[in-house]
């Protein structure tokens, strides 16, 4: 079999990766980056597999190359591949479902951490020079009290200034509770949250339990102290939380979102936050990416917390799909089910 291979992935298994064939291996693979439509003609005109992460195999790719029996894709939904182009060929496409669903999870919950205790902003504030000091002097003492090292305490501390809320008791609304939705809620479970969730695909006997409760969308949003977003785009969670849904939500609430962007309205999140709406956003993704520099949520917005789309960046997310595909691949060359096939 030959195979292109232009995949992130981890090292430590590359012997087992050319046990599965003759692989070139190009692109990403290489630190090379998404390699153009023309070149990945040329190289894929005469392989059996192609193994990649972020390249986009489109109907001309996949019609011009002849011999091609697989197409693997190393993320959680493969968006980059033409599927429809693929199965009206027979080719079967994999994916790998879950492989970054711990990362993107404790990503989430780190943002909640951060927003809820204003941990950036205090950051930035002691990197700009506020609430610092000059060069320590030894400070004297008082007659029967212990030494004790604090800032000033006044109004214009940051004890006061950066004063921020627990996750301890708090309500935690879960907007779809699939494979991420469903580890956050376990870690958040262990800060002793309260989860609501909404998921008309989970059946209540799935969810119901103790700290943990089935609503609708409505109680979701106005009984939620933190709401959090993990739905794959569709044309029925595009723009799904939008200006009606903010404001229902709570003034006091923070709204995270760690899934895509396309499922929030930006703007109405724009205008939620320079209203104060809501309280605070802790965001990982944007509509246009990367986010432009002048954009309001770096600009003029000091109630939100951003990364880079960096959710999913962790080195185990690499161990984790490099083994799903090397035995989805496995899997295929030996004509045995396919746990990881996707279909549309």
């Amino acid at each position: 079999m030959k195979i292109l291979f232009t995949a992130e992935y981890d090292e430590n298994y590359l012997e087992q990766l050319k046990e599965l064939g003759e692989i070139n291996i190009q692109g990403w693979a290489k630190g090379i980056g998404k390699l153009p439509e023309e070149e990945l003609l040329e190289l894929t005109k005469d392989v059996d597999i192609i193994i990649t992460s972020y390249d986009d195999i489109t109907e001309k790719i996949i019609e011009n190359s002849k011999n091609l029996k697989l197409i693997a894709c190393t993320r959680a939904t493969p968006v980059n591949i033409d599927v429809k182009a693929a199965n009206k060929r027979g080719i079967k496409v994999i994916y790998t479902p879950g492989r970054n669903s711990d990362s993107t999870a404790e990503h989430t919950i780190g943002l909640m951490i951060a927003i809820a205790r204003r941990i950036p902003m205090a950051y930035m504030a002691l990197k700009n020079g506020e609430f610092t000091g000059e060069t320590p002097t030894a400070e004297e003492v008082k007659a029967g009290l212990k030494a004790d090292v604090i800032w000033d305490m006044d109004e214009n501390s940051p004890y006061v200034i950066f004063k921020g809320n627990e996750l301890k008791d708090k309500n935690l609304g879960i907007i779809g509770f699939g494979s991420i939705g469903r580890r956050v809620g376990h870690i958040a479970s262990a800060f002793g949250m309260n989860l609501l969730i909404y998921d008309p695909y989970v059946s209540d006997i799935d969810i119901n339990r103790v700290g943990r409760t089935k609503v609708s969308l409505d109680e979701l949003l106005t009984q939620s102290d933190f709401i959090t977003t993990h739905l794959k785009v569709t044309p029925e969670t595009t723009g799904f939380i939008g200006k009606e849904e903010f404001a229902k939500m709570k003034k006091t609430a923070y709204f995270i979102n760690t899934s895509r962007a396309a499922v929030v309205d930006e703007e109405a999140l724009i205008e939620a936050l320079r209203n104060k709406e809501i309280a605070g956003a802790a965001l990982d993704v944007f509509a246009k990416e990367p986010i432009y520099r002048d954009h309001p949520f770096i600009t003029e917005l000091d109630n939100i917390v951003i990364t880079p789309h960096i959710a999913g960046a962790t080195h185990e997310i690499l161990t984790n799909h490099t083994k799903m595909i090397i035995a989805e691949v496995k899997r295929f060359l030996n004509n045995e089910p396919l746990l990881y096939e996707y279909k549309i």
